[in-house]
């Protein structure tokens, strides 16, 4: 039977690094515009919803023919956003994934692959792609994941996982394979309802990563290998690094 799935677009105004970001422009749209439009063409969402705390972004998203829902603003993560978002709407989704909403060139093909682990029982699925640089395996502002054969999820972590004994480590990258996490997920809705009781673990506080908190809380959480590469705007600057692929 195939499984009812929500995408969801968290967008918060008052991000530390760039405020307003969802409504900035980018070529003739908004970011938030093209991040709805991108997911909108997966096949595999029945409905896709912008959860924003912030009025202006969401008769911004109602402006263009979206569909948006208001969330309280006080939430801690993109997690908690979804889940408010998924509840107001009164809907049997059997699942719920999590768009980035800074993300605007996401592609249709990424969500689509997610969905494929939406299988009835997968707890949490996420995407990872091969990291093939040494610079990457080594920047603690870039995920990365252990993977088991049957692609669940092991740990995350902001250091250089996993650890190359005895190699040079500028020979880690061709003695390993090293993953970087694609921070898209989708929950089971009932687990989805569950993670976001639960209390802060040691784990996340230590590498401020929130899902080692599901993963200490013995929560599975499968991951689909990727091609795709995701280009996300977190500061100023990033826009000028994307103008080329308007």
């Amino acid at each position: 039977m195939s499984q009812k799935i929500l995408g969801v677009i968290p967008a918060r105004y008052a991000s530390t690094r760039f405020p307003g970001k969802p409504l900035i422009k980018l070529g003739n749209k908004t970011m938030i515009q093209r991040v709805y439009e991108q997911a909108s063409t997966s096949k595999s969402l029945l409905k896709v919803v912008v959860a924003t705390d912030n009025e202006e972004i969401f008769q911004h998203v109602v402006s263009f023919g979206g569909a948006a829902v208001k969330t309280k603003e006080e939430h801690p993560s993109g997690t908690d956003r979804c889940f408010e978002a998924f509840e107001k709407l009164q809907e049997p989704f059997d699942y719920v994934i999590n768009v980035q909403g800074d993300e605007p060139f996401i592609q249709p093909a990424q969500i689509d692959l997610l969905a494929s682990l939406c299988d009835g029982k997968t707890h949490i699925a996420t995407l990872v792609k091969q990291i093939k640089d040494t610079e990457t395996v080594f920047n603690p502002n870039v995920v990365k994941a252990i993977i088991n054969k049957q692609q669940q999820a092991l740990y995350f972590s902001r250091s250089a996982i996993p650890f190359q004994r005895g190699v040079e480590v500028n020979e880690w990258i061709s003695k390993g394979v090293f993953y970087k996490h694609i921070g898209m997920y989708a929950y089971k809705s009932e687990v989805l309802k569950q993670i976001t009781k639960l209390a802060v673990s040691e784990l996340e506080k230590a590498e401020s990563l929130e899902q080692l908190r599901w993963l200490d809380n013995g929560f599975e959480i499968k991951a689909a290998i990727t091609e795709l590469e995701t280009i996300g705007i977190d500061v100023p600057e990033d826009v000028e690094k994307i103008k080329h692929l308007l």
